[in-house]
């Protein structure tokens, strides 16, 4: 098979939850295990650092894989879902897995997944860990695709396990309340390895320490040693945010410059930090200058894209692919403080969503361009504008991304705001991405 004929067995053979939902969820470890042990068990010869949370994870996956090729680490990146190519979820020292690479992968080891059966998930994880197997990273940052406990990644030993955020998403699959939403999350915590939790929640805070008192870890919470503040506003259209983080208890602060802008990014910040003084006891040399160099220049080294980013200027065009109740609340009260005439708001989401608590945090003053990503799990367009349209939101449908994208356009104004989101799926169909 060639690259295209690869991925299309990868897509079409093997359930895959990006497209499809819950059907695809494998509640299960047993799959990656066996592939893991038919592969010589190449998640164990690499360092590694767990990342899981519903919201921040991503970002804080890469501003550490920044950070730590910034000190001159070979590192490996696993993240997910990728936006325009399959190849994205893969990386290393930033560069995207080679297709070449891919394909021999799959052909190789084709027998086994016809008799395991694996997820297109678990496939991907396998594909990942001995990936960096055989390129000797000196550690790979792994990234949670769902949950935790029962997610594939989780058969790995951290050196440290990083938890971001707990909000409601995926309710299906992992709990009703955020307590058991963060049970899941908190299934990363393992036997005597070092647990940071970005951010400190009291609904859900004694779920992480009863978690990390039952594995003997040691568990820090980020924010409460961490304070990040803002050394100014930053302007519309900037790219960048100046912070100033004070360290308690012990006092003393430091200025960094955070190549992401969105407001969010100061509640992972702590996490990160952290995570990186962990990483500093147990032996990395990671200087000051690295630190500040990962930090500002993330989206360069490691090809971070999504996160709040600007597509074009007269009229602004901004997307992100916050895409849950929590992660669009926070989207939209950055949008609310950026001039404009207009604003115009291209949306798009997914039939597992808790959509009338997302179509909450949006405002009823801009004009709506209802569409739907070309993935199955795309909840349809006239469906999400029947529902917007039930909260006061009015607008527009279409039928696909770039047609919402290109109608937006034409109908603003040099001094309007096009915003582009609610999905991921919706962020990767955009045209000028």
């Amino acid at each position: 098979m060639n690259y295209e004929e690869t991925l299309a067995y990868l897509y079409t053979q093997l359930p895959m939850f990006q497209r499809v939902g819950a059907a695809a969820h494998t509640k299960s470890l047993a799959n990656i295990e066996a592939l893991m042990q038919a592969m010589g068990n190449p998640e164990r010869q690499f360092r590694s650092v767990h990342v899981a949370g519903t919201n921040g994870k991503g970002s804080s996956s890469h501003w550490l894989a920044a950070v730590l090729q910034a000190a001159g680490y070979r590192v490996g990146l696993y993240t997910s879902p990728h936006l325009r190519e399959f190849t994205e979820r893969v990386k290393l020292n930033g560069q995207e897995l080679p297709a070449d690479y891919l394909v021999e992968w799959v052909a190789r080891w084709r027998p086994l997944f016809e008799e395991l059966k694996p997820s297109f998930f678990e496939m991907t994880v396998a594909l990942a860990f001995q990936y960096f197997a055989e390129q000797q990273v000196d550690i790979a940052i792994i990234e949670v695709g769902l949950g935790g406990r029962l997610d594939s990644t989780n058969i790995i030993t951290p050196l440290v396990s990083l938890i971001t955020n707990i909000s409601f998403d995926h309710m299906a699959l992992l709990g009703n309340t955020l307590p058991e939403i963060a049970a899941e999350k908190a299934g990363i915590i393992k036997p005597g390895v070092p647990a940071i939790i970005s951010q400190h929640q009291p609904e859900v805070a004694h779920v992480f320490r009863r978690k990390a008192a039952a594995e003997g870890a040691s568990l820090v919470f980020a924010a409460d040693e961490y304070a990040v503040e803002l050394v100014r506003e930053p302007t519309f259209d900037e790219e960048e945010q100046q912070v100033r983080v004070v360290r308690y208890p012990a006092g003393g602060s430091a200025e960094y410059t955070l190549g992401l802008v969105g407001d969010y990014q100061r509640l992972n910040l702590p996490g990160v930090l952290a995570t990186v003084e962990e990483l500093r006891r147990q032996g990395f040399a990671i200087s000051d200058e690295a630190l500040q160099t990962g930090l500002r220049e993330v989206r360069q080294l490691t090809g971070l894209q999504g996160r709040w980013t600007i597509l074009g200027r007269r009229p602004l065009i901004i997307c992100d692919t916050g895409h849950n109740e929590a992660g669009l609340g926070l989207v939209m009260a950055q949008l609310a403080r950026v001039p404009r005439r207009e604003l115009h708001l291209v949306l798009g989401t997914v039939n597992d969503k808790d959509v009338p608590h997302m179509l909450a945090q949006l405002p009823a003053e801009a004009t709506y361009y209802f569409c739907q990503a070309s993935i199955p799990r795309a909840l349809p367009a006239p469906e999400l504008a029947a529902q917007a349209t039930a909260a006061g939101l009015h607008g527009s449908t279409f039928g696909t991304v770039p047609e919402a994208v290109q109608a937006a356009r034409a109908a603003a104004h040099a001094d309007d705001v096009i915003f582009i989101g609610g999905s991921t799926f919706v962020v990767a169909e955009i045209p000028e991405l």
